[in-house]
């Protein structure tokens, strides 16, 4: 290679390295666009993300309390009757945590229930870490027989079956759900 070859690869080697370098700076400069534009993005997902879980909440309530006023009527689980129900029990003990929708107990026996809006197949698997957990959390409770419960306005067959299949009770909107209330002074027209 001849000194004026050398002197020509170097040149096209600085030319390409500023071109380079050019090409990377604006590569940059458009990352950091797009970075800002994802974290806009994320903040309206996030708003959007609270506004949808506050919905499934909200229905979960609903679902909650329609299943405790009903339970309250008659504290029954098939042949089992119970003398007292509780909603929304939280305990914490160790490394463990729970939350409990509905609990139910008599005596001798007692019944924790998960309540959905719209039950589906992973929500057994929910509730039964929850009642594998429920006598480490309650010792209290070491004597008692334990049941479980999948409350939900709408179940498909395939999580009715498998919640069955897997020893609980599987509790449902049905019936005379109508409750009419009204003052002595009721107005007749």
């Amino acid at each position: 290679m001849t000194d004026d070859e050398l002197k020509a690869l170097v040149a096209s080697l600085a030319i390409g390295n500023k071109e380079l370098r050019e090409s990377q700076r604006q590569t940059d400069e458009q990352m950091k666009r797009t970075d800002e534009q994802l974290k806009r993005t994320d903040v309206k997902l996030e708003r959007v993300g609270l506004t949808l879980g506050n919905i499934g909440r909200n229905q979960g309530d609903v679902a909650e309390e329609f299943f405790y006023n009903s339970l309250i009527k008659n504290l029954h689980l098939g042949d089992i009757a119970f003398e007292d129900i509780t909603k929304n029990m939280e305990k914490h003990r160790g490394k463990i945590q729970e939350e409990y929708d509905l609990f139910l107990t008599n005596g001798k026996a007692i019944a924790v229930i998960e309540v959905k809006y719209k039950a589906h197949i992973n929500d057994l698997d929910k509730l039964d870490r929850k009642v594998a957990n429920f006598k480490k959390l309650f010792p209290i409770y070491k004597d008692y027989d334990l049941y479980g419960g999948l409350a939900s306005f709408n179940i498909n067959d395939d999580a009715k079956q498998e919640a069955l299949s897997r020893g609980y009770f599987v509790l449902q909107r049905s019936g005379d759900i109508v409750c009419t209330e009204s003052d002595v002074t009721l107005k007749h027209w």
